[in-house]
């Protein structure tokens, strides 16, 4: 009998105060959605949507039918809580806020 080889990844998940790695072995040809299922890690985390979260390798938004290599880690990411252009700005205007204020009671 001829085993198959599998390939190693890993599926990654993080909460605010919680991150879970899972090392999976996968047929190679697996994509990065089955690898999400394999892993067991929808069943950890039920608020995972793969309709809605993104998801990526090593941090690089990736689709779901990217094929795997071995030690791929597949990440999960969460929603953006802010946008980030939107913080940027608020604290550029803050910062512009603090130096006038800075400045006038200078004079």
């Amino acid at each position: 009998m001829v085993e198959e080889k599998t390939i190693l990844v890993e599926v990654a998940y993080a909460t605010l105060d919680h991150q879970v790695i899972l090392p999976i072995q996968v047929q190679p040809g697996a994509t990065l959605v089955e690898a999400i299922k394999m892993s067991g890690i929808l069943e950890q985390f039920p608020e995972i949507d793969l309709d809605t979260n993104k998801f990526g390798i090593f941090s690089k938004i990736s689709k779901a039918d990217t094929v795997l290599r071995e030690k791929d880690r597949v990440e999960i990411y969460r929603p953006l809580i802010a946008d980030p252009k939107e913080s940027r700005r608020k604290r550029a205007e803050k910062k512009k806020n603090q130096e006038e204020k800075e400045s006038s009671s200078a004079e």
